[in-house]
């Protein structure tokens, strides 16, 4: 199996372990991943996330939350800027997710932040995911 995108396929367990009902989830680590977890864990999507050495990577492990009233947390969890087509926008074109219900994840020179927070330090960079 070839891990073209290691960040899609992080958001791939995410889902799938929400789906399952899964509290725990157990992935290899990256400084990337890390960052997407603590912000969804800011946000409140997670309950949150802690990083393990080993000898190659290290392990990511993330706390889900529990469905509320047989709704997940997670409604949608999707990347946006792909390996083979990245998608950078400027501070004054970052998109808002559902009128501002839900949450885009940009990666920019300032550290990885949510849209609401690049706007708010007028920075733009590379849309990684949006979630709500």
């Amino acid at each position: 199996m070839s891990m073209t995108d290691p960040l899609a396929d992080m958001l791939t367990r995410v889902r799938n372990a929400q789906q399952a009902g899964i509290k725990e989830l157990k992935l290899p680590s990256s400084k990337l991943k890390q960052e997407v977890a603590r912000v969804l864990a800011e946000e409140g999507y997670i309950k949150g996330s802690s990083h393990q050495d080993d000898t190659k990577q290290g392990i990511l492990t993330i706390n889900l939350k529990p469905c509320e009233k047989k709704r997940p947390v997670i409604v949608e969890i999707k990347r946006l800027s792909k390996p083979g087509l990245r998608r950078y926008v400027g501070k004054d074109s970052i998109p808002r997710i559902l009128n501002g219900m839900g949450v885009a994840i940009i990666s920019t020179s300032a550290g990885v932040m949510t849209d609401k927070r690049a706007r708010e330090l007028g920075v733009g960079g590379e849309l990684l995911l949006s979630v709500y």
